[in-house]
C-alpha cells in the first residue's frame, strides 16, 4: 500500500480542476446533443403512453406509476438494447412489480404492446 502522502498528491493530480473543466469544456457540445436526442426519444415515448392510458380510460391521476412503468421499458429497449425474447421476459417482470403495486395489469399490457411493441410471453 502506498504512502498516504504519495496518494493525496497522485489524487492531486489526477482531479486537477482546470483539466476536469478543459475536458468537459471539449466535451460539451457532443454530450448536449446526446442528451437533446435522449430527451426526445423519451418525450415521444411519454406521449404515446399517455396516449394509451387515454384510450384505456385511465384518469389522470394514477399516470405517474404507469409513465414510470413506461419510462422503465424505454429504458429496457433503447438504452440497454434488449430485444426478442429477453425483451418478452424483462417487459413481464416489470409488468408483474407494477402489478403488484396497484396498477391494472391490463393497462400495463396494452402499453407494453402497443407503445413498445413487446409480445405477451406464452401462456405456461
Amino acid at each position: 500500500m502506498q504512502d498516504p502522502v504519495k496518494r493525496r498528491e497522485n489524487w492531486e493530480l489526477k482531479y486537477n480542476l482546470d483539466r476536469v473543466k478543459q475536458t468537459l469544456e471539449e466535451k460539451r457540445a457532443k454530450m448536449a446533443e446526446h442528451y437533446q436526442t435522449a430527451v426526445a426519444g423519451m418525450v415521444a415515448s411519454e406521449i404515446q403512453v399517455r396516449e394509451a392510458l387515454n384510450i384505456r380510460g385511465v384518469s389522470t391521476i394514477h399516470y405517474v406509476p404507469y409513465l414510470n412503468f413506461g419510462r422503465q421499458l424505454y429504458k429496457l429497449t433503447t438504452q440497454r438494447q434488449i430485444s426478442g425474447e429477453s425483451a418478452v421476459i424483462e417487459a413481464q417482470v416489470l409488468l408483474e412489480k407494477w402489478a403488484r403495486r396497484g396498477l391494472d395489469p391490463d393497462v400495463l399490457g396494452y402499453v407494453r404492446t402497443q407503445v413498445f411493441n413487446i409480445a405477451a410471453p406464452p401462456a405456461p
